[in-house]
């Protein structure tokens, strides 16, 4: 890597779509990814989330629009720049009647990995997706985890400083992916960047930022606390009145406080959009104020498939809208 090129975004796109026979599978996005990041891809299935990272590492060229990719077009990556990148696809790439240990040791030779490291490489690699055990084992014997930890380990095998992972952790257990994001983590700490799309909605916990897709259209990019924000318009608390329940002129003046940007009730609670988590304090007064007794303020966060469901809801309205 140049000076130059730590200076400048990992991946920028200015319209980008992509086509197939008319048909638009994505359409104006318009990203900017910097290096050193942990990118969450999170969408519903079939909305574009393996078409883009196609796009992005030059499998499937763009068809409109502008992509760089480590300062160059994909669609004119030289063999140099190419293995700068990792990519894991979601469909199983590597040998079937090759030993898991011959499959990362080809990968590794295609990659010109020395001979003189390659051996602790590949050991180390194995260890860290639980396959050590397994070494000798023919691909095909393998149960599909087994094959997807496999391709992540081959997707590592030249240490990349630009990863594209489309779901690597479909199908592996808890405490495995729980493994795979601390990599990530590690990996991110080194300075390297990762594209990641996930079916968990959940691991956008884990990443630095979260593209969120729908439809092929880049819906928003942000942090994932700012995503929560995003999708409620402020800071969610859930209030439990002491008595049980709360009169609708009460809550109706809650909603009218200058700091609450809703108040609903939720079951035996009462949900309460805050403009800032800071204002709890003040909310906490305001029922003291007025002799509303209260057993608890609750300031655990939506979780976020309530988060990507919300989001979804939003996208859903502004569409029929258009349309009406």
């Amino acid at each position: 890597m140049t000076a130059a090129d730590s200076l400048e975004p990992a991946i920028v796109t200015h319209g980008a779509g992509k086509s197939f026979g008319g048909d638009s599978i994505l359409r104006d996005l318009d990203l900017v990814i910097e290096r050193g990041t942990i990118v969450g891809v999170i969408g519903p299935s079939g909305c574009g989330k393996t078409t883009m990272i196609r796009m992005l590492t030059g499998i499937s060229p763009a068809t409109s629009g502008e992509v760089r990719v480590l300062g160059a077009d994909p669609a004119s990556f030289d063999s140099r720049t190419r293995t700068r990148i990792g990519y894991m696809p979601q469909i199983p790439v590597l040998y079937p009647h090759l030993s898991l240990w011959a499959n990362l040791n080809f990968m590794a030779s295609l990659y010109g990995v020395p001979l003189r490291h390659r051996r602790r490489r590949l050991r180390e690699l194995q260890e860290f997706v639980a396959l050590g055990d397994d070494r000798g084992k023919r691909l095909a014997d393998c149960s599909g985890g087994m094959q997807r930890r496999l391709t992540l380990a081959a997707t590592l095998v030249h240490g990349p400083e630009l990863l594209f992972l489309d779901e690597p952790t479909a199908g592996i257990d808890p405490l495995l992916r729980d493994r795979f994001w601390e990599r990530f983590r590690l990996l991110r700490d080194e300075g390297r960047t990762i594209v990641v799309s996930t079916q968990y909605v959940g691991e956008s916990t884990m990443c630095d930022v979260v593209a969120v897709i729908v439809e092929g259209r880049l819906l928003t990019v942000a942090a994932p606390e700012q995503l929560r924000r995003s999708a409620f318009g402020g800071d969610v608390v859930h209030v439990t009145p002491e008595r049980g329940w709360m009169t609708v002129a009460e809550l109706q003046a809650v909603a009218e406080l200058p700091y609450v940007a809703s108040a609903t009730r939720d079951d035996d609670r009462i949900r309460i959009v805050l403009r800032s988590i800071d204002d709890v304090g003040q909310l906490a007064a305001h029922f003291q104020d007025v002799d509303v007794a209260i057993g608890m303020i609750d300031t655990v966060p939506p979780t976020f498939d309530e988060v990507f469901v919300t989001l979804m809801r939003h996208a859903e309205s502004r569409a029929a809208a258009v349309v009406a």
